[in-house]
């Protein structure tokens, strides 16, 4: 997984590339009716019930448009918020508060969104040993965000991008020639060029997972597309050999079933690509 110090840096790329994007060379609504010395305050208003995520990350946008403006914090991220709950009062340069205001509210609204679904999944989890996993099935260029709001919500995050873990589909699988022959040749290319990544191994039957098996040094079976069933006997076969992660079109009405075949994780591009923003908005008071 990417370091602490990775993480920081994408959230800085993505926060000077949103405001870039949305800014550009001023915001002349503001510029035009509003004085340069004029002073307000905000609050973040919430309007939908769900699980509140991003006031950390709406913090460092308001710290880099202008370092002046002060937070006040009333509800921390992973919160449970209502319709009508005040999450914070932001006050200082009226211009830069509605320079601040959109990637604030898009950020939020699309993170709120992914913890809320991800605490749900959550919930439908417990009483199992099962953890849910996102994907990289993300907003380009707001995978950091998106990776941080499932963390908010109580699931783990998955490899962060193609380079911080090996994960053998079935096309790397095939163009390799093989699973046999992609695992061997994964493993000569790690040692050859001194990296330390976990290897994922897809696999879409029982015959697949059998022949896994016979390779050593795979760190997760991706067992993809099984149904209950085959899923029971794929960790059956796998025992203790490595971990297991169900994958494949799993949604609220399946993740439980998947969950009770024994299966250690299970990953989800749901909790990313599939959800509608929560209802928020930044009010002058």
């Amino acid at each position: 997984m990417i370091s602490d110090i990775q993480f920081k840096n994408e959230l800085d790329i993505l926060i000077q590339n949103a405001i870039r994007e949305d800014v550009g060379p001023g915001d002349y609504s503001s510029l035009a009716c509003i004085p340069a010395t004029a002073t307000g305050k905000a609050k973040l208003l919430v309007k939908e019930d769900g699980i509140i995520a991003g006031v950390a990350f709406a913090k460092m946008v308001f710290e880099y448009v202008d370092p002046n403006l002060q937070i006040e914090t009333f509800i921390q991220d992973g919160t449970p918020v209502k319709k009508g709950d005040i999450v914070f009062h932001v006050s200082g340069s009226s211009q830069s508060i509605l320079k601040s205001e959109r990637v604030v509210l898009n950020s939020m609204q699309r993170m709120s969104a992914i913890a809320t679904k991800t605490k749900e999944y959550v919930r439908l989890l417990e009483g199992t040993t099962t953890k849910i996993l996102d994907t990289r099935k993300t907003t380009p260029g707001f995978r950091a965000c998106e990776k941080w709001a499932v963390k908010i919500g109580g699931g783990e995050n998955h490899r962060f991008a193609l380079y911080d873990m090996i994960m053998l589909k079935d096309n790397h699988n095939d163009f390799a020639g093989g699973i046999t022959l992609a695992i061997a040749k994964t493993k000569a290319y790690l040692k050859e060029n001194n990296l330390d990544l976990k290897i994922i191994v897809e696999a879409r039957n029982l015959d697949e997972i059998k022949e896994i098996l016979q390779s050593e040094g795979v760190f997760r079976i991706l067992i993809d597309n099984f149904n209950f069933e085959d899923t029971r006997k794929a960790v059956a076969l796998i025992g203790d050999k490595c971990q297991t992660e169900s994958s494949g079109n799993i949604n609220e009405n399946t993740i439980r079933n998947y969950a009770e075949c024994g299966v250690d994780y299970i990953s989800s591009g749901a909790l990313t690509h599939s959800v509608y923003n929560m209802d928020l908005s930044l009010k002058a008071l």
